[in-house]
This record gives structure tokens, sequence and C-alpha cells, in this order.
């Protein structure tokens, strides 16, 4: 199984970065901004650096679009996982073109009110997951895995 993570730096990194006992033994490869978090965290990892600043920003999304059909055509990942940020968006949306299945965790600090890009991409994810039941609420298809922390 070949896996892509996507994510912004700084949290939504950390939250990938804890899934560490799923992603270790599979093939994988990371995009992220490159930015010094970035770069430590993933100094050992094969990493695509995308455009940002990202959130609300067409000419970034629009880059980063042409940036993930380059990526996942070359790559051709199974599943891409994310938990965000606006990054994830063009990558799921291509993904899905290209038949990876991807599964979108929305982040800890959301209680009971969606991300803009959770909105975004909960159409056309495979798995969605939420950390806290309030969510279901917002997401009535996520699945609640509690907290990854």
């Amino acid at each position: 199984m070949k896996v892509c993570l996507v994510g912004s730096s700084g949290g939504h990194l950390t939250h990938l970065y804890m899934l560490k006992p799923f992603w270790q033994d599979k093939d994988r490869f990371w995009v992220t901004f490159d930015k010094e978090d970035a770069r430590s965290i993933l100094k050992n990892e094969d990493v695509y650096n995308c455009y940002f600043p990202t959130n609300r920003n067409i000419k970034n999304l629009i880059k980063n679009t042409a940036l993930a059909f380059k990526v996942l055509k070359h790559e051709k990942p199974d599943v891409i996982i994310s938990s965000g940020a606006a990054v994830a968006v063009p990558f799921f949306y291509i993904g899905k073109i290209f038949g990876a299945k991807t599964i979108y965790i929305e982040v800890f600090d959301r209680i009971d009110k969606p991300t803009l890009t959770g909105k975004l991409v909960y159409p056309i994810t495979d798995k969605f997951i939420v950390q806290w039941e309030e969510m279901k609420k917002v997401y009535p298809k996520a699945i609640n895995l509690g907290s990854i922390f």
C-alpha cells in the first residue's frame, strides 16, 4: 500500500506524524510546506513541498492543484490521508480522479464547528474521522475515533 500524507506544517503535520504506528511500515510520501518544522520532522522522508499560504489564496490553490496532478500521477498512491488544511483540497479531488481512497481527520480543536477544508472535502472523502462525538452532528457520516493525542 502506498500512502500520501498531505497537510500544512505545524499542528496539521503533527496530527499526521502522530499516526506513525500506521504509516511507518508503508511506502509513503508527504506533501507539506517547506518550513523549518516540516524539514526537521520529515528529514528522512520523501517530501513534496507545496505552495503557501493556502487559506483563501486562489493563486496558490491553482499552483497546488497543478502540483497535485503532477505528484499523484507520478506516485499513484492507494490512499491519501490529511488533517488539513487547505492543501488537502486539491490532493483529495485530484486523488479521486486517479482512484485513490481518501481519509480526512478533522482537527482536534474543532469540537462542534467544521473547518473550511473539512466542509470542502467531506462530500468526496471515503472515511471522514472526527475526534469528538459532538462533531457527528456536523458530519453525520463521520467516524469518531476519539483523540489522536
